[in-house]
């Protein structure tokens, strides 16, 4: 990831300056214009939320939440600022307390004691010290850390403030020991402000990390507020009595989005927000807007979930976990937190908290051809990272693309309260990254180890797999192709194939009918669609991510009657609709499927049929030493290892 430094900060820093020099007033998030302190304590009107409010049936827009969110509560932000009104609520919240040794502060002060030139050039040039180890029930973890001069002294781990950390306590009484061991081992990790990888999580343990991970992400957010409440304080106490203006008051970025949560659809947002809101309960907090977001985001009033619907068994777990409830893919919500409310649908220059899919942020900054709100972000969450790679991994990497980028306006920012390192063009030294993934992929791993550049260090966590369940006395083989560079991957899986699997296979009676083709990936998919339609003349259908209804259920008939030899399957067809394929008697993996559940599914589709021995049955997997990762959670750990040792890969 490119970051802006040197002169060229220089040039954009003089020039927001000048933009900013030119505008009335500056921005006045948490203050307003320094005025008298008695302001500062006191609200002007009392705080309305949406459920006691009369209806409104006026639609929603995602647009208007990206530029005119708070539109329906214009009327009640223009007379409250309950921000200003928890200043002097301050102190009541948390004893005061010296935070020079809190990791927070010598991670995220004005003054960060871990960003040292040193170490900023040797995360960029990818100098880690790697080693290895175990961390509670996370489990095996590869640790990485600057391979430059140690600390001379190690920071002290964050705390959880008392109000969020006592009624999480309450509620981790409640669940299994081992699912509260690993919240708190979780915990342990974030608050060190290190990037945090976990590469498999389990089905029953993904609300549970949510939870820990959304108390951290608020823990962070509250202690910066009252960071720039304590500040405010100061200023305007100065202000009144004549005194100089404090000059250490750098505790804020160019906008005010400090947490970004990248997530594949709506219904993840749902459990996110119910995550956060656990930490917010009431009466201390209020909920707003909550039945709009409800309405928009859950389903839609007399639906019905077919999946959580439907009769034990009849969907896998692991589909119905991913699309129950409401599966739009293209959303952002932003997220204001103050000391009594959590504030839904806020405009985005002056939320905290921003959750959105990749494509709904990347259609947003494309419009707007702006990003300015990314550009102080401190937090970066990505949940389901794998379900993301089964949409469009670019997405992702345009939304990273743009973090912590020195925004292209103001925004009536006062340059004053402006943390250094932001100034520096340094913001994304200091992110803390989190990615949550079910398994493995190239993609998600090239993520970690290119753009992640946390000078605090990163940890990844290790499983060993054991081989998938098929069913007994199938022939598996695997067919290997050389391949000395993962650039020519693409090109030489395709020669072997073309070369050297398909003329076999249209030489045999046997294979020649009754074959499915999985391909895992939608550039090869394409391409082996391609040498089928002009090249082989051979009668085959197609089953794809963007096959209707019509198609599928023709295809599925056309090949189950024998009136197609060939069936060509996307896996993101299968990952979407996770169709029962009947008739197959032939397998040939085109690439060993990234979820491994894939390959133990179409082994069974056979069975399906009435009469079909295991020895009727073949399967024939392409693969080389690239393909690593995806034979590990086939072959399992030993096996896939195995396969290398023995040279077949």
């Amino acid at each position: 990831m490119a970051i802006d430094r040197g002169n060229e900060a220089t040039t954009q820093l003089l020039t927001l300056l000048n933009v900013s020099a030119t505008r009335a007033g500056k921005r006045k998030w948490l203050l307003d214009d320094l005025q008298p302190s008695r302001k500062l304590n006191k609200r002007k009107t009392t705080v309305q939320f949406d459920d006691a409010a009369p209806k409104d049936n006026s639609g929603s827009s995602e647009d208007q939440d990206m530029n005119n969110g708070e539109s329906r509560d214009a009327k009640h932000e223009d007379t409250v600022d309950e921000d200003q009104g928890e200043a002097m609520d301050v102190e009541e919240d948390e004893p005061s307390q010296d935070d020079t040794a809190d990791s927070y502060e010598q991670h995220y002060g004005a003054a960060s004691t871990i960003l040292t030139d040193a170490k900023r050039d040797g995360v960029e040039k990818q100098l880690w010290k790697t080693s290895k180890g175990k961390y509670g029930k996370i489990g095996p973890v590869v640790e990485y850390t600057p391979n430059v001069e140690a600390l001379d002294h190690t920071p002290q781990p964050s705390t959880i403030l008392e109000r969020l950390k006592t009624p999480f306590e309450e509620r981790q009484a409640k669940l299994p020991k081992e699912l509260a061991a690993l919240q708190n081992d979780m915990l342990s990790l974030l608050l060190s402000y290190r990037d945090l990888y976990i590469t498999r999580t389990s089905l029953d343990s993904q609300q549970t990390m949510r939870e820990a991970i959304a108390l951290h992400a608020l823990n962070h957010i509250t202690k910066k507020r009252r960071r720039v409440l304590k500040n405010n304080e100061r200023i305007a106490h100065a202000s009144k009595t004549g005194a100089p203006i404090p000059e250490d008051v750098q505790d804020q970025g160019f906008t005010r989005p400090a947490v970004l949560i990248l997530l594949p659809f709506r219904s993840f947002a749902l459990r996110w927000i119910t995550a956060l809101t656990s930490h917010t309960p009431p009466p201390s907090f209020q909920v707003e807007n909550q039945s709009r977001f409800q309405t928009e985001y859950g389903l839609l009033p007399g639906t019905t979930d077919k999946l959580t619907s439907a009769d034990p068994g009849t969907y896998p777990r692991d589909h119905v976990e991913m699309f129950k409830g409401n599966v739009d893919d293209n959303f952002r919500l932003g997220v204001k937190m103050t000391r009594k409310s959590v504030k839904l649908f806020a405009e985005f220059y002056g939320c905290d908290l921003i959750l959105a899919s990749p494509l709904g942020l990347r259609m947003s900054i494309e419009k707007e051809k702006n990003a300015d709100f990314l550009s102080s972000i401190e937090m970066l969450i990505v949940d389901q990272t794998d379900a993301l790679t089964m949409q469009n991994w670019e997405h992702v990497q345009f939304v990273l693309s743009h973090l912590n980028k020195l925004p292209k306006e103001s925004h009536d920012v006062d340059f004053s309260r402006i943390k250094p390192w932001y100034l520096d063009g340094h913001a994304a030294y200091l992110r803390q990254s989190i990615l949550l993934s079910a398994y493995e992929t190239p993609e998600i791993r090239s993520l970690f180890n290119r753009s992640l550049l946390n000078v605090a260090g990163k940890i990844r966590s290790e499983r060993r797999w054991s081989p998938i369940a098929v069913p007994d006395g199938i022939d598996q083989s695997f067919s290997q192709f050389d391949c000395v560079s993962p650039r020519d991957e693409a090109d030489k899986r395709f020669q072997h194939f073309t070369s050297q699997i398909l003329p076999a296979i249209m030489k045999s009676a046997v294979q020649s009918v009754n074959t499915v083709i999985f391909v895992p990936s939608s550039f090869d998919f394409i391409r082996v669609h391609n040498h089928f339609r002009k090249s082989t003349g051979a009668s085959f259908a197609v089953l794809s991510e963007y096959s209707s209804s019509q198609e599928i259920s023709r295809a599925r008939q056309a090949f189950f009657s024998g009136k197609k030899s060939f069936l060509l399957i996307s896996e993101r067809f299968h990952f979407f609709r996770r169709y029962k394929i009947r008739g197959i008697r032939n397998i040939i993996f085109y690439a060993p499927p990234d979820h491994p559940q894939f390959y133990t599914e179409f082994l069974s589709y056979p069975f399906l049929d009435t009469g079909v021995e295991p020895a009727d049955v073949t399967c024939r997997v392409i693969c080389s030493r690239y393909d690593y990762m995806r034979l590990e959670r086939i072959a399992g750990t030993e096996g896939a290892a195995g396969l290398i040792q023995r040279g077949y890969l």
